[in-house]
C-alpha cells in the first residue's frame, strides 16, 4: 500500500484514512525535495504498468469481439497505444 503523508513539525500524519492495527510497522521514504516526490511517483507507476503488462502479456483474452452483444460507443481501450 502506498499512502501520502506529511510532517507537521511534531509527527508524521497520513493524508488519507487508513485502517492500521496498533504497532503496525511502516516504511517511511523521505524524498529530497517536492520534485523528487512526483518523479518517484511516476517511476513507481511506470514499473507497476510494466510488470502488470508482463503478467498478462501471454494470457489469452478473456473476451473476444464476437462475444460482445451491445458495444459501448464510449469505450476506449486503455492499452491501444501500448501495443505498437
Amino acid at each position: 500500500m502506498f499512502v501520502y503523508a506529511h510532517f507537521d513539525g511534531h509527527q508524521i500524519l497520513l493524508d488519507e484514512p487508513v485502517n492500521l492495527k496498533p504497532d503496525t510497522k511502516l516504511l517511511v521514504d523521505i524524498p529530497d525535495d517536492e520534485q523528487s516526490v512526483e518523479e518517484e511517483r511516476r517511476e513507481w507507476a511506470r514499473m507497476a504498468l510494466t510488470n502488470l503488462g508482463r503478467r498478462y502479456d501471454n494470457e489469452p483474452e478473456l473476451y473476444t469481439d464476437d462475444m460482445i452483444i451491445e458495444p459501448n460507443p464510449e469505450y476506449r481501450d486503455p492499452w491501444a497505444d501500448r501495443h505498437h
